[in-house]
């Protein structure tokens, strides 16, 4: 997944003068793309980022996410994955193309992203 920092065009171009860098510097920072490694310098000018009010946003694809009155709540995924939580039972089943390959046991909140990952990769 790709991350981002969110800044208005004012904090970039101050970050750009409190530092000394060109804003394509700042503009790469706050992206997560040195190429070259992580810098010191790069995660100083993501905390200034953050400090000025700067909002770490995640590129993802868009999750079509239905609460069913049947108790399930269902998420489609763009490579033909149907995700079901059931409420009731916590579990989880995975389809892909209609076909069901993993079952997933007393499901938390926070399990969720782990599964939509391992979804994902079906191919």
């Amino acid at each position: 997944m790709k991350k981002y920092i969110h800044i208005k065009r004012e904090d970039r171009e101050f970050i750009a003068k409190a530092f000394g860098i060109t804003e394509r510097s700042v503009f790469n920072a706050i992206r997560f793309d040195d190429r070259r490694g992580e810098t010191e310098l790069a995660r100083k000018v993501r905390k200034l980022a953050m400090e000025r009010g700067g909002i770490v946003m995640v590129e993802i694809p868009e999750i079509e996410t239905l609460h069913d009155a049947d108790g399930y709540m269902r998420q489609y995924l763009p490579n033909d994955v149907l995700l079901e939580f059931s409420r009731e039972d916590g579990g989880c089943d995975v389809f892909h193309k209609g076909m069901k390959v993993r079952h997933y046991e007393n499901v938390l909140v926070r399990d969720i992203p782990e599964i939509q990952n391992w979804a994902s990769t079906l191919r």
